[in-house]
């Protein structure tokens, strides 16, 4: 099982992999150090704990995701909707336009996806 929580450091570090795969893990070394100027034992460090939660592999030498950072974050949105507001989006929803107001073009991306949705696309 995939463990959705990632600190600030982790999450930048997942975006690079993301962003950059299939990578080597040298080059993802040389990047993290001009990127986030790491050495080379947080790079391994951190990588090994993405490793642990599922979310990379390191096979050969080679840096991949096990889960597109698209599906981390729809994954990790959906259990934040289920343990937060039991599983209910018009909670969600409600609860996030009481201290947000939607702007126009928002409200009509929204529609856009719902009519999506509804027709089966």
């Amino acid at each position: 099982m995939t463990d959705f929580e990632l600190g600030e450091v982790q999450a930048r570090f997942a975006d690079l992999v993301w962003a950059n795969e299939p990578i080597s893990s040298g080059e993802l070394v040389k990047l993290c150090q001009r990127q986030l100027n790491w050495k080379k034992p947080t790079t391994y460090t951190v990588l090994r704990k993405l490793c642990e939660k599922g979310i990379f592999q390191n096979e050969n030498g080679a840096v991949t995701s096990l889960i597109s950072r698209e599906d981390f974050y729809s994954a990790k949105s959906e259990r934040f909707v289920e343990e937060t507001f039991q599983g209910s989006l018009p909670a969600f929803v409600a609860a996030f336009m009481s201290r947000k107001a939607l702007t126009d073009s928002e409200a009509e991306e929204i529609q856009h996806m719902i009519d999506a949705y509804r027709s089966g696309q």
